[in-house]
């Protein structure tokens, strides 16, 4: 329920003002699919980018970075067994370059001539906005991985752990 909640707060992330692409979408498509059920882990996300670009508006490439997302969801996945400290931040920064090739694949393919040119072109008009999602990434899948699990510790010796935690 806990980690559901926290999927919750994504949706209402992408719908108020912040730098672009400072967002904590990627570190919950993370999270979720080291926390959620695997099914709940690939849906969760998607249901996610869904619905907020119901609200915000529908584009081009969605495909991609919808695509994107389930992806990091299945790299959250892996990371399950393997949870750590370090693990957290290298699929933190892989989560962040996932999301920028497959998303600016996306870019190219709709917007861009189909050329090598094309795809520099493409691919240097999106590191400014790289530099954010990276920073973003990280701070947030810190903070969401950190903060669960001490949230998680405390509600465990609650009467609400069961309801909460499951």
């Amino acid at each position: 329920m806990l980690a559901i909640l926290l999927l919750f707060f994504g949706v209402l992330s992408r719908l108020w003002f912040h730098v672009p692409n400072f967002t904590p979408v990627l570190a919950l498509a993370l999270f979720g699919g080291v926390y959620l059920s695997p099914r709940r882990a690939l849906l969760m996300p998607l249901v996610l980018m869904i619905a907020s670009d119901l609200l915000i508006g529908l584009h081009d490439t969605i495909l991609f970075t919808w695509g994107s997302v389930v992806l990091i969801s299945a790299l959250g996945l892996y990371l399950r067994g393997r949870k750590s400290s370090k693990n957290i931040v290298l699929a933190s920064l892989a989560s962040a370059v996932i999301f920028f090739v497959i998303s600016n694949f996306g870019a190219w393919i709709m917007m861009y001539p189909k050329t090598w040119a094309g795809v520099a072109e493409c691919f240097w008009a999106a590191v400014p906005f790289f530099r954010w999602t990276l920073l973003s990434t990280l701070i947030y899948s810190v903070a969401l991985f950190y903060g669960y699990e001490v949230l998680a510790e405390r509600i465990a010796k609650t009467r609400f752990a069961k309801a909460l935690l499951s």
